[in-house]
């Protein structure tokens, strides 16, 4: 329980920092519902729901129910406690208090729009279609499985090749002698070939299914490849990567919503010559 709270206290700090710069000018919502009080300041089911908006995948995923609802009324409660103490020390009469003020409502209003945008953008026929294209863009390629035997020298590569061709297990040869930590009895898994370095990539792909290498070098050493198997890559399924559409979606819709204000602004850089504040369309969007 000490640890969460810590953990809690830490990741939370700078939520902590802003709240004790913003006043408590939230209005609360009719029909709220109390769930506490911090030396009579009330703390709402609404304020819990922005709360969990705003803390979203830092809230720790083994917690739900109950556990996930009070590690979020704990947050507010340290955040309130903070925020009082700040007011007391008198932090919200500081010289540069209005500007931080301002400086967070329009990130906040920012945020707002940026969110309704996404919201609008990603209906479902939205995101079927941004699939759609996307895959008719996807060639198929090929790729293999394979595994390798790394060494430092020729004779050592050599050696190993000897091994395998006299019937010796590829994977139990590669345990026994490759250089390579990163992988289990020399296995790369599948890859297409402009995932590996050319050298290594040209003399994979001309092999055959249960084919092995002759000696290849490339700059990490001298490899023996072995193929396991081939295969040609197919568009994954629709509900597979929806995230990432979704994603791609939203960024897009953002992107074009603030390019469209570049264009009917009147936008001057102090730190660039008067001809180069036109706005570039591909700069990437605010976030």
């Amino acid at each position: 329980m000490l640890q969460s709270k810590t953990l809690r206290l830490c990741a939370f700090g700078l939520a902590f920092a802003v709240s004790s710069v913003l006043p408590n000018f939230i209005v609360m919502a009719s029909g709220a519902t109390v769930l506490a009080k911090v030396n009579g300041k009330e703390i709402t089911d609404e304020d819990m729901k922005r709360a969990e908006e705003d803390l979203g995948p830092n809230i720790p995923r083994e917690l739900t129910g109950k556990a996930r609802e009070s590690y979020v009324l704990d947050y507010l409660i340290d955040g309130q406690l903070v925020a009082q103490k700040a007011e007391a020390d008198k932090l919200d009469q500081a010289p540069d208090f209005p500007a931080k003020l301002a400086y967070y409502r329009e990130k906040l209003l920012m945020e707002s729009l940026l969110s309704d945008v996404a919201k609008a953008a990603t209906t479902d026929e939205a995101l079927k279609k941004a699939y759609d294209e996307a895959a008719k863009q996807q060639q198929p390629q090929t790729e293999i499985h394979a595994r390798h035997i790394l060494v430092a020298t020729k004779e050592e590569a050599d050696a190993a090749l000897k091994r395998v061709k006299a019937g010796e297990d590829f994977a139990k040869v590669a345990k026994d002698v490759s250089k390579d930590p990163g992988s289990d009895g020399g296995d790369l898994g599948w890859f297409t070939k402009d995932r590996m370095i050319p050298e290594f990539a040209d003399a994979a792909f001309k092999l055959d299914v249960g084919q092995v290498s002759d000696p290849v070098h490339t700059q990490f050493g001298w490899h023996i490849i072995k193929v396991e198997g081939k295969r040609q890559t197919t568009f994954p399924p629709f509900d597979q990567v929806k995230d990432q559409v979704a994603r791609y979606v939203v960024q897009k819709a953002q992107a074009e919503m603030i390019s469209d204000l570049r264009k009917t602004a009147k936008i001057e850089r102090m730190d660039q010559p008067a001809d180069a504040t036109t706005a570039d369309p591909n700069k990437p969007a605010a976030k």
